[in-house]
């Protein structure tokens, strides 16, 4: 049977998937766990993308040590520049067997060959990590036959290239971080030992995304839905279809799960951006790092602000709102404002 939702609906158990509703969650392994990933990028114009994720749905409570504390004795670990559960790397293992990955652009063919054309550099990156791992890139020596050629920056970057071919194969791991250089080890000594098979484990994936998104497209899992004013056929998790929704106002990272596929953003919440820091300054609409504003179940701005460390501020260039705020919705908008600030430890410089 098919579920019938209006916009409102939808939106509601997006937020509520996201652990962007209340109650916050409590602890950084039950955020992780719901939302199955974190992405690692560094830039942190505010602050990074994966310590933003989490400073969202904890508040100022959120201590970036307790990731970095997750990382270090692998209940996270760092799968493809995604931290995920270590729970959960068994589902992936069938799949890197197998060289079947579907997003990584280290499991095509071609990059494959190139492996086997150069399997002596291989062994020797394999050798050096079973006899000294972990270990950073910066120590691992190029003794490739065939340089890596692509038309883009990659090129002649055997080393880096090497590794992520390896770790798309199963075969080698990120076992730690030293600062932003991930070191290096054999997978066997960094993995748990069990392997879900491969259909079993797409199924389990499946299942655990839909429930970090709630509603989503393009997903084996959950009960058929139909969203008004929307075409097609949505996947729902059916957790979701009951319970009550207690929104609150949030600010969160440009490459927040919420908003991350901007098709179904605009689906769902009719919202109007696009992370601007490739664009020239003059180009820009919303700045460089414009965090969108999420009141309950609606997007209703971006927070244009940047976290100056050498004047020891957050400073805020602008609130664009989309309509104009209320009162109280402005006045929570800067509660989470100063929110912000206090738990970078900086003072608010706000536009007069």
């Amino acid at each position: 049977m098919t579920v019938s939702l209006t916009r409102a609906e939808a939106r509601r158990i997006a937020v509520r998937a996201q652990l962007l509703a209340l109650p916050r969650p409590s602890s950084v392994e039950e955020t992780i766990d719901r939302l199955t990933f974190l992405q690692f990028d560094q830039t942190a114009a505010v602050a990074p993308h994966a310590d933003l994720a989490l400073w969202s749905r904890l508040g100022s409570s959120y201590r970036p040590a307790e990731l970095a504390a997750g990382l270090a004795d692998r209940t996270y670990v760092d799968l493809r520049g995604m931290i995920r559960p270590m729970a959960d790397i068994p589902l992936f293992k069938a799949e890197m067997a197998a060289l079947t990955v579907p997003d990584s652009p280290f499991a095509h063919e071609g990059a494959q060959h190139w492996v086997l054309a150069n399997d002596g550099f291989r062994r020797d990156v394999l050798e050096l990590l079973d006899r000294d791992g972990p270990v950073p890139h910066s120590v691992i020596p190029d003794t490739a036959q065939v340089p890596w050629g692509s038309s883009g920056w990659n090129n002649n970057r055997n080393v880096g290239m090497m590794l992520e071919c390896l770790m798309v194969r199963g075969e080698i791991a990120v076992a730690d971080r030293d600062g932003r250089e991930r070191m290096w080890d054999l997978a066997h000594r960094v993995y748990p030992s069990e392997t879900v098979p491969a259909d079993e484990a797409l199924s389990l994936r499946s299942a655990r995304l839909l429930r970090s998104l709630g509603i989503a497209r393009r997903i084996d899992a959950g009960e058929p839905a139909r969203i008004e004013g929307t075409r097609g056929v949505w996947r729902v998790d059916p957790a979701f279809l009951s319970g009550p929704f207690e929104g609150r106002t949030a600010l969160v990272s440009p490459l927040d799960r919420l908003i991350f596929d901007r098709k179904r953003m605009v689906e769902l919440f009719e919202f109007d951006y696009n992370l601007e820091m490739y664009k020239p300054a003059a180009a820009r609409r919303w700045g460089y790092w414009a965090m969108p504003i999420l009141h309950h179940d609606r997007l209703i701005g971006k927070l244009d602000a940047t976290a100056d460390r050498k004047q020891g501020v957050l400073r805020v260039d602008a609130v664009h709102e989309d309509s104009p705020f209320p009162q109280k919705v402005m006045a929570a908008v800067l509660a989470e404002i100063r929110d912000l600030a206090r738990w970078l430890g900086l003072g608010l410089d706000l536009p007069a």
